[in-house]
């Protein structure tokens, strides 16, 4: 598993999300849809997607993302979110820290 540059959090207004991180600290915009606003950190690209606000989401990069799944849960871990058309699959560890699996 490898951790991806991206990390995405979720805020209910993103026009707000564009006003802040846009123009007050002037990320550039790399991202922007109906759903997701995306901005250039350096290191990063920051995400956020149109929903109820909560705690950033680390990505990883798997191979196979039912296989990692299945190991990761067995391993502790609880499915917070998953969409199988993407596919990708939100997890919370043991250590409560919330990650995202997807395909390379």
């Amino acid at each position: 598993m490898k951790s991806g540059s991206d990390v995405i959090c979720r805020a209910p207004d993103l026009g707000a999300v564009k006003s802040y991180y846009g123009a007050v600290l002037g990320m550039p915009i790399v991202l922007d849809t109906d759903s997701m606003v995306g901005f250039d950190t350096g290191q990063l690209t920051l995400y956020y997607e149109l929903g109820e606000a909560g705690p950033p989401v680390f990505e990883f990069f798997v191979d196979d993302v039912r296989s990692a799944k299945s190991r990761l849960i067995a391993a502790g871990c609880e499915i917070v979110e998953e969409n199988p058309s993407v596919p990708r699959v939100y997890l919370r560890d043991r250590f409560g820290l919330i990650f995202n699996i997807t395909e390379r």
